[in-house]
């Protein structure tokens, strides 16, 4: 996410190191490079030139405080700068109505449907509402039953009237099947088109007009950069949307809509896309996002993600196993799937600060995984219990059922029993003596 940006305005922050204040000539080539670095990623040029003018209004004059030196100053007035501008504080979803109803705008291909379910999803799983999806999009039946698929998924009824063209009929129809049905939400999911045209304006301002949702949000494909930003202002002129979703920010991003549409439309991003899973969605954070920008990580949405998969019972039952010494393959696995179930490995490591320079170069994806799980499912139960029993010609029957080398199988053994030490030592005061060890290697 942003990889590209990210790393420019390091590079860019990093001609102030060795300065022992700020002033003016080294202000001026610092900012310059941070233009550069905004331009590249598509951000309008207006907004570059003004963020890079307030940067140095903020800069200028300034003694470097006492903890800090001048590139730590410059990357603090940046990041304060930056939150500013996607947006500054984070917006939440209006869920007022009875039902709630939140109408989806946007162009055909920038994701809107796969995010009407991703966002019934969210509201059905973290909000405990009772979710209707709505097929409002009769030109083109595939997308219908992408919306029916999608429905299916997360398990939420989908409302659909085939052979009806009328778009404001079905909308106003489906309401009334949700009042009717206990539904508290209705996400209503309309035609796009290739590009932004009179008749597309007018359906989406009459359905607009006709169920006056609570919700309106503009979907944009953020991979579009500054395209996404005129067709932002051009819904935003007849809509009036509330708020823009940002879709496929795991992808290429060069960031240039992340951090434009907000100056441009004045409505503030409330969600972003970042995977194709169903639950791939996040509430979006100006703060959190500046942080990630700078290669500062994401702490907080990592250790919310680790809480949402936490499980007291099942993390009291691992706490027993460990205290027993009966720490075993498949509970591993089972850590590894708690893992998984967070998001992308490339997502997590961008929120672990560091991680990402650390990390640059190297191949992170989904199938990180792949090769510790083939080895641990080619062993048998009672080799998974007891990790001991696995001699060497075991080890060459899980290495040719893993598609692996002995090799890889003893690395995997040898990091096992390294971290199956380490949770033993973290029971009871053992956690307490590894601390005291750390800062005494200081």
């Amino acid at each position: 996410m942003f990889n590209n940006l990210s790393e420019k305005l390091d590079q860019a922050l990093h001609t102030l190191k060795g300065h022992g204040k700020i002033n003016e000539v080294n202000v001026a080539e610092t900012l310059k490079e941070v233009r550069r670095a905004l331009l590249d990623a598509d951000v309008n040029f207006k907004i570059a030139k003004q963020f890079t003018n307030t940067v140095k209004d903020k800069a200028m004059g300034q003694d470097v405080l006492t903890t800090l030196n001048p590139g730590q100053l410059m990357v603090k007035i940046v990041k304060d700068e930056l939150t500013e501008l996607m947006g500054g504080d984070t917006v939440g979803i209006n869920l007022g109505g009875s039902p709630t109803v939140i109408l989806m705008s946007g162009l055909q291909g920038s994701g809107k449907t796969t995010f009407s379910g991703k966002l019934a999803n969210f509201l059905k799983t973290k909000k405990t509402k009772q979710v209707l999806l709505v097929g409002c999009d009769v030109y083109r039946p595939a997308a219908i039953n992408q919306l029916q698929v999608v429905g299916e998924q997360i398990g939420v009824e989908v409302y659909a009237e085939e052979g009806n063209q009328n778009p404001v009929e079905i909308s106003q129809n489906a309401i009334k099947h949700a009042k009717a049905n206990g539904k508290n939400v209705v996400i209503i999911d309309t035609a796009g088109r290739l590009a932004v045209d009179e008749e597309m304006m007018t359906e989406i301002s009459n359905i607009h007009k006709a169920v006056n949702p609570n919700e309106t949000l503009f979907v944009v494909d953020s991979m579009t950069g500054q395209d996404a930003v005129n067709t932002a202002k051009a819904f935003n002129d007849v809509l009036n949307f509330d708020g823009v979703v940002l879709t496929k920010l795991d992808g290429d991003t060069r960031g240039g809509a992340a951090l434009s549409i907000k100056s441009v439309v004045n409505k503030p991003i409330k969600f972003i896309g970042t995977g194709e899973k169903m639950d791939a969605i996040d509430v979006f954070h100006p703060d959190r996002m500046a942080d990630r920008i700078l290669g500062m990580g994401d702490v907080v949405s990592l250790v919310e993600r680790a809480q949402e998969q936490y499980d007291e019972a099942e993390a009291r039952k691992l706490q027993k196993k460990i205290a027993k010494n009966q720490f075993g393959f498949d509970d591993f696995l089972n850590q590894i799937q708690q893992i998984k179930k967070m998001g992308s490995m490339k997502d997590l490591v961008g929120m672990i600060p560091g991680a990402g320079k650390a990390l640059k170069g190297m191949d992170i994806d989904d199938d990180a995984f792949k090769g510790i799980e083939a080895i641990i499912h080619s062993m048998t139960p009672s080799e998974r219990s007891t990790p001991s029993s696995i001699n060497a010609s075991r080890k060459k029957r899980i290495a040719k059922g893993s598609g692996t080398s002995v090799q890889e199988v003893n690395q995997l053994m040898k990091q096992f029993d390294q971290m199956s030490k380490m949770m033993k030592m973290m029971q009871g005061g053992g956690g307490k003596r590894m601390m005291q060890m750390m800062k005494g290697m200081r």
